[in-house]
């Protein structure tokens, strides 16, 4: 009970501070802007090319076959755009889970009713809510283009909107995961972000190594969160969840090392 108290905190942290409501207008303006100069024009240009039999031609030519399979092209496009950018705001927005507070040293005064992994877990949680929020509202204003723009692909589309939702926060799960293991490390929001860089970066120099030293292995292509967006970007329909168990083993993994770290460091 104490983890979901912490995770509730987190998410009106989010809500009550000047740095939260000031990266939830960020947000949205990005937002804004992905759907206005991104999505929209995109759709309407697959939507053409669908008519004319040119998608028939260029889509097998990009890898991106699937993308017949959606019910309305606002959907595929939204599909492909979210597989990048989600993460990305995921990086940004669960930066500082126990960071400042280790900063202001509040951490050692929480540390007082309750243990360091349920603080730990409780921040994670709590980020993981957002995040499904705002994903249930980017696909929100999505369905409401779909239902302005054709409306007879309305009830397909929401018949394929908790797939979709699935998905996405599977596939921001590690991400979360990875900020929270470096907000144990970092002192403020933006140091973690470093930190994530530096573990990112390191880490795919080390993949680079290991396959120009001995060869391509396909288990090191799996190793980075996110490893798996290419083959969700040419699938469609249930099939995206084959790849669901390469998030969640990403998460665990990252999980136990930020929660190892948490339960060892000096608060």
């Amino acid at each position: 009970m104490r983890t979901l108290a912490i995770a509730q905190d987190e998410i009106l942290r989010l809500l009550s501070t000047r740095r939260g409501l000031l990266s939830l207008l960020g947000f949205a303006l990005i937002w804004a802007g992905v759907l206005s100069y991104g999505i929209l024009p995109a759709a309407a240009f697959f939507a053409g090319a669908r008519e004319s039999g040119l998608s028939e031609i260029l889509l097998p030519r990009l890898g991106l076959s699937a993308w017949e399979q959606w019910p309305a092209p606002e959907l595929a496009v939204y599909w492909a755009i979210s597989l990048y950018l989600l993460p990305f705001m995921a990086l940004l927005t669960s930066a500082d889970q126990t960071a400042s507070d280790r900063s202001r040293g509040t951490l050692r005064f929480l540390v007082l009713r309750c243990s360091r992994l349920e603080i730990f877990l409780g921040r994670f949680l709590g980020q993981c809510v957002i995040m499904a929020l705002l994903i249930l509202v980017t696909l929100g204003t999505v369905l409401l283009v779909i239902a302005g723009n054709s409306g007879e692909f309305m009830t397909a589309s929401l018949a394929r909107a908790p797939l979709i939702i699935i998905n996405l926060i599977l596939l921001v799960l590690p991400y979360i995961a990875l900020m929270a293991w470096v907000s144990v490390m970092a002192r403020s929001a933006r140091q973690a972000t470093l930190y994530a860089m530096v573990v990112w970066l390191s880490v795919s120099l080390l993949i680079s190594y290991l396959q120009a030293r001995f060869g391509p292995l396909a288990l090191l292509d799996w190793i980075l969160p996110g490893s798996q967006v290419g083959q969700l970007l040419r699938l469609a329909d249930w099939q995206t969840l084959d790849y669901a168990l390469i998030p969640v083993l990403h998460t665990i993994v990252l999980l136990l090392i930020g929660g190892t770290l948490m339960w060892r460091r000096d608060l």
